[in-house]
């Protein structure tokens, strides 16, 4: 079984459940999900999930969209201004590994031909 690299937020904070389902809902952005499917997505225990989820429903961090038969689907709340933040800061965090990754193999390319 491969193993999927982590992303940045969570190299750079940890693999708390907290982080952890933070980081699913900010890739997951545009999508709206139910809380099962993003306690599976962020691979996280149920348990430990609810205690997560209850903070970031006081916090207003995510919000109810609608609802399909017995499942209510929530998303990321992209109004509140500490969502805005730690989407920026994902993004960016992104870009400084990338340009870290990018000046690493020029670097490789630079011994390889000299």
């Amino acid at each position: 079984m491969e193993q999927e690299s982590k992303s940045v937020f969570i190299e750079y904070f940890g693999s708390s459940p907290y982080i952890k389902v933070l980081d699913f809902l900010i890739q997951g952005q545009e999508f709206d999900y139910s809380m099962t499917e993003i306690a599976r997505g962020a691979e996280v225990g149920w348990s430990a999930f609810i205690n997560t989820w209850k903070q970031l429903l006081i916090k207003q961090i995510i919000l109810p969209t609608r609802t399909i038969g017995n499942a209510k689907l929530f998303k990321l709340n992209k109004q509140n201004p500490f969502v805005k933040k730690i989407i920026k800061l994902d993004w960016e965090l992104t870009k400084l590994e990338t340009n870290k990754q990018l000046e690493t193999n020029k670097q490789l390319e630079k011994q390889i031909i000299a």
